[in-house]
């Protein structure tokens, strides 16, 4: 009697893993490995925005800029800047019932060059990075690294870089000192152990025509980035260019049950909503698609969800459904529903004092939702309103999808933000829907595959909701 009333009022605390038979689990690992696939390809913002574009126009999306009149059931979207991407569908339903929104970023933590990174010391030569996003520096030290990004000539012509991925390609590194000499770095704070100003690339050490004269080896890395890409120095202060771990995605434990790979955070909820608005055709309500920029630096700039592009695509979407007036954009958004989709800190017992394991998210237990993040008192967090809990909550269990509600770690312990305080601003009601993640923010991350795919289930799910 005691125990059938606990499964009757209890929340379940089941793994994902214990619910699915040998043909669902087939299905987890063979979406995972698409996963996988693509993070080996699209390891930058502009990477990952190239693909997508390529997969949407063979699915049947077109820039909206083609279009004349739109009608529903047509596919469109918007590349801004070759960093992000706005994509929808357009709904049955009049636009003025509002739109189904799913907003994730394909910006990770990494390592940019300075816009004049070349330099030579003692027959080394280096390049000079600034880090990009939340990262723990020492990490990022005596791992492989690769180089990805674009160098635009003063004429306007783009050289695209990608060196370190190919079997065949060299790797680069960022040295650190040897135990026997660390007794000063030993004794430092862990974030000061590593200065920001040291994290500088190996790049070669053979000087040019093997003489020794002043910068010679600076001089041989210009003469073999010259003869392969037909740059100068100058060249390189117009570049975007970012240093990643060269590591690939692999499957991670006995049990092939995780995904270890850099950039989870964020292109898990970027590929798997990015994947599951694919394989949609006709909805009631337009679905939108956000894959945004800069949201690990706070979504500033004209790339970043903090700029008004995106309210540009959604002008652009009602001009030509010829239904614009004043003030009608406000009206969409503030009928409008949107899932953040973001990474939520997994729960980690070896870490386990930062967490409230009564409110955490676990890896292998499904979608994790986030009603406010923030910190402390909630500085910074949108808050989701409790009916729209109630909204997504339906969603969820009327498909039998695995989902668990969580915060990030501690009440003052620290926190952390996403772009849905941005959507909110703008009427939407919103909530952090994304995949438990373990060393976030790492060169190597860990998630479940199971939450992979859970993640995906979701966002379909949310989009075809009428």
């Amino acid at each position: 009697m005691e125990e059938e009333l606990k499964e009757k009022l209890f929340k379940s605390s089941k793994t994902g893993w214990e619910d699915i038979d040998s043909e669902k689990k087939r299905d987890i690992y063979n979406f995972s490995n698409g996963y996988m696939e693509f993070l080996n390809k699209a390891k930058t913002e502009r990477e990952f925005i190239a693909e997508a574009v390529k997969v949407a126009r063979e699915k049947g999306f077109r820039d909206i800029l083609e279009f004349e009149k739109l009608n529903p059931g047509d596919k469109v979207f918007y590349i801004n800047r070759e960093k992000s991407i706005y994509l929808a569908i357009i709904g049955n339903k009049p636009i003025e019932e509002g739109m189904n929104i799913i907003g994730a970023h394909v910006d990770s933590p990494r390592l940019d060059l300075k816009p004049n990174p070349l330099y030579e010391d003692s027959g080394l030569a280096y390049l000079k990075t600034h880090y990009y996003g939340g990262i723990k520096k020492y990490q990022w030290t005596t791992i492989p690294l690769s180089l990805h990004g674009v160098i635009v000539k003063a004429d306007g012509e783009k050289v695209y870089i990608n060196i370190g991925e190919d079997e065949n390609d060299p790797i680069f590194t960022i040295t650190d000192l040897l135990p026997h000499l660390a007794q000063e770095q030993m004794e430092k704070k862990l974030k000061e152990g590593i200065n920001g100003e040291d994290l500088n690339l190996l790049l070669g050490s053979i000087p040019y025509n093997n003489k020794q004269v002043p910068e010679s080896v600076k001089l041989n890395m210009l003469s073999i980035l010259n003869d392969k890409y037909g740059i100068t120095e100058s060249d390189l202060t117009s570049a975007e260019l970012e240093v990643v771990p060269a590591f690939k995605a692999r499957t991670l434990g006995l049990d092939g049950s995780m995904v270890a790979a850099y950039g989870q955070d964020d292109k898990i909820c970027s590929y798997t909503s990015f994947t599951a608005m694919m394989e949609l055709d006709n909805v009631e309500k337009t679905a939108v698609c956000i894959l945004s920029d800069k949201e690990e630096i706070g979504s500033m700039g004209n790339t970043g969800m903090e700029s008004h592009v995106f309210d540009y695509f959604i002008s652009e979407v009602l001009n030509k459904l010829g239904v614009n007036r004043p003030n009608l954009l406000d009206k969409v958004f503030c009928y409008s529903k949107m899932l953040s989709a973001d990474v939520d800190a997994g729960f980690d017992p070896i870490y386990a004092s930062v967490s409230d394991k009564t409110n955490a998210g676990f890896i292998g237990k499904g979608i994790s939702l986030n009603k406010y993040t923030g910190a402390r008192g909630k500085s910074g967090a949108s808050d989701a309103n409790a009916e729209y809990v109630a909204y997504v909550r339906n969603i969820l269990e009327s498909n039998n999808i695995k989902y668990q509600i969580a915060e990030l770690g501690k009440v003052d312990i620290g926190g952390g933000g996403t772009i849905a305080y941005i959507l909110a601003n703008k009427g939407v009601d919103v909530i952090d829907c994304g995949v438990p993640l373990l060393s976030m923010h790492a060169p190597y991350e860990v998630t479940s595959k199971y939450d992979v795919y859970s993640a995906y289930r979701t966002y379909k799910a949310f989009w075809i909701a009428s």
